[in-house]
């Protein structure tokens, strides 16, 4: 018959644990893995499948520590931060997509128009909303959930199990990061955002030489019209800018990992 003892099976936890908790942080904060619409029951099924597969090749010792002393959650706050930090650096691409869509809506004259986002909980704008989609498409043609996982898996031969991990020059580079929903943001939205503002000093100059002429009647369907159409044309373009901001965060993110290559599984 087999039996196992309390201390045994305490060990067998204790070696599934760390890793679990850091992969389940990533896929928790990680886009489209995150998304609330994909049920809770989905992402720990993933998350323990991953740990089924990282768990034997890791070579360093997990350690043995009780999840409930004080050493033990400060590496169990450890494995949280860094799976946190992996899915933040690709959050803050989507929501600089998102903040694009919000400019050129807000400037077409769309801000009314938003709908409820269940990746954010919250409103989204119509054309935000729209290039969101896009880039949920372009993330999943370049592999892109794939690759976070193969990064994640890769994190502890790099950053070992232990209270150490997360630094504090990695808090700094993570706040830097976030600037990039203003900068990636203001860059997409910058050619309807161009073509709005010509249009919008020809209808003050046309407003001033035939003053009675309706400006509201005649300026909300031309902005809605012309900031749809530079939309359509520029909107191939918008496929190489997505997948060149996300290579940027996969470098971003092989950096705090301390991993020089990806090694795809």
């Amino acid at each position: 018959m087999l039996s196992i003892t309390s201390a045994e099976l305490n060990t067998l936890l204790i070696t599934f644990f760390w890793p679990l908790t850091r992969i389940l942080a990533m896929i928790a904060s990680a886009p489209i893995l995150g998304n609330p619409s994909v049920p809770v029951r989905v992402k720990l099924g993933l998350a323990i499948m991953i740990t089924l597969l990282v768990v034997p090749t890791l070579k360093e010792p997990i350690p043995q520590i009780d999840p409930g002393s004080g050493i033990g959650m400060l590496i169990l706050m450890q494995q949280i931060m860094i799976g946190v930090a992996i899915g933040f650096i690709m959050r803050i691409v989507f929501v600089a997509v998102e903040m694009a869509g919000e400019i050129i809506g807000l400037q077409m004259g769309l801000g009314f128009a938003v709908f409820f986002d269940p990746q954010s909980s919250g409103q989204v704008a119509l054309i935000g909303r729209f290039l969101g989609v896009i880039a949920s498409l372009a993330f999943i043609a370049i592999d892109g959930h794939l690759i976070m996982i193969a990064l994640i898996s890769q994190s502890f031969h790099t950053l070992p199990i232990g209270p150490t991990g997360i630094t504090e020059s990695t808090f700094t580079v993570l706040a830097n990061w976030g600037g990039e929903i203003f900068k990636s943001g203001l860059q997409l939205s910058l050619p309807v955002l161009t073509a709005l503002l010509i249009t919008n000093l020809a209808l003050g100059v046309l407003t001033r030489a035939a003053p009675q002429l309706n400006i509201f009647a005649v300026g909300f369907p031309l902005t809605l019209s012309i900031g749809f159409l530079i939309l359509a044309l520029s909107i191939s373009f918008y496929a190489p800018i997505l997948e060149q901001f996300i290579l940027e965060a996969f470098k971003l993110m092989m950096n705090i990992l301390n991993i020089d290559e990806i090694v795809m599984p």
